[in-house]
């Protein structure tokens, strides 16, 4: 008999969750509508649970079993600060509420799942004036759960700036042990905005809210150096000509970056945008450095502006390139054994709009294990 926790991952993508859950779980059913996606999954963690389709089709006679936990990372574009603001209305991230019913109607069945993880972008806790997080907590509170929220950068673990919501919630006959949460809100994974979006919540759901009691990690030890391909294989350096040109969309302040990175006296890495700027009413494409030893957040490659770009500076000379696919994968945190997609962009969209595996390792293990193992214990009492 197999007695680790199980759980559903919906919005499965690559199985980024999965991976971070790691073996002490089992999974008994992933979804995904993404065909691509869908065999990448496949060829990681065959394809026995996973089952590819729109989540607004499918029924609870396809949920196996009883999952301790369901992850969701539902669609992020109507939510995103880029997005067109849609919201919870949104055909993409509106997915949320066909996803929800499924659990309602576990729920009916007797098969509500013990914990609920929500993962999204922190525009989630901001979109309509803060109305979409309210409505997100108030199904919660519906279906008798209680719940909290952290807001985690994936910089803590990886060299790659990405914070993330994670809506932690808990069914109500879930025993929480004392140690997991606090009377108030405290830093890292309470953030400004969390707790403005809680206070705009009725005083009836703040009666559900729980301060997640989670420690930050210790201090990261990969540097962005660490991440970058020699001989990247699916890439190629841009030509001298090509890096110039790059180098003359950037403002001054981007200049003197590259100039301090040249002044190093030592190989410098660092990362690059392309972005659409306004200067004086007219849009003009900018190109902005960074060399903090963090790489912008990875973004699903939409257009040629949405791929972030390497940049090198030894000895005087600077050379620039796409990041490679693998090196992508190294800053979402997934193993060097991880298979990614043949062709380059399927890999980009992929690793670009997955959930970073070492969060998810550092909530399973500081709070959802946790929480199970009181339950487990309370009813083998």
């Amino acid at each position: 008999m197999d007695d680790r926790p199980a759980f559903y991952e919906f919005f499965a993508g690559g199985g980024m969750a999965r991976a971070g859950l790691g073996d002490g779980w089992r999974c008994l059913f992933a979804n995904d509508f993404d065909r691509k996606k869908a065999e990448s999954y496949r060829a990681n963690w065959g394809g026995e649970e996973l089952h590819v389709g729109d989540v607004r089709e499918i029924a609870t006679a396809q949920l196996p079993g009883r999952a301790d936990l369901v992850w969701a990372s539902f669609p992020c574009q109507d939510l995103s600060l880029a997005g067109a603001g849609a919201g919870l209305k949104g055909e993409r991230s509106g997915t949320f509420w066909p996803f929800w019913d499924l659990m309602k109607a576990l729920r009916k069945e007797g098969r509500a799942p013990s914990l609920i993880v929500l993962e999204n972008v922190c525009g989630a806790l901001t979109s309509h004036g803060g109305k979409d997080f309210v409505k997100i907590c108030e199904a919660l509170a519906k279906e008798r759960y209680r719940f909290g929220a952290l807001v985690i950068d994936a910089a803590l673990f990886v060299p790659q700036s990405r914070p993330r919501l994670f809506i932690i919630a808990a069914r109500e006959d879930v025993a929480v042990a004392s140690a997991l949460t606090r009377k108030s809100a405290n830093a890292p994974f309470h953030t400004r905005a969390l707790v403005a979006a809680h206070e705009r919540l009725p005083q009836t759901l703040r009666a559900n809210w729980l301060w997640w009691n989670v420690p930050a990690p210790p201090l990261r030890n990969t540097t962005l150096f660490d991440v970058i391909e020699d001989r990247p294989l699916d890439v190629e350096w841009r030509s001298v000509g090509e890096t110039n040109a790059l180098i003359a969309m950037m403002s001054d302040v981007n200049l003197a970056k590259i100039a301090e990175a040249k002044r190093a006296g030592r190989k410098m890495v660092g990362t690059l945008y392309r972005r659409t700027r306004y200067q004086n009413g007219v849009k003009i494409q900018r190109a902005e450095a960074r060399f903090d030893d963090m790489a912008g957040c990875l973004r699903t490659p939409a257009g040629g502006s949405s791929r972030q770009y390497v940049l090198v500076v030894d000895k005087g000379r600077v050379r620039s390139r796409l990041m490679s696919a693998r090196e992508t994968a190294r800053l979402m945190g997934l193993p060097e054994d991880y298979l990614l997609p043949a062709t380059y962009s399927d890999a980009y969209h992929l690793t670009g709009d997955g959930v970073v595996v070492p969060v998810v390792r550092h909530i399973a293990g500081q709070l959802l294990e946790q929480l199970l193992k009181t339950r487990i214990e309370r009813e083998a009492a």
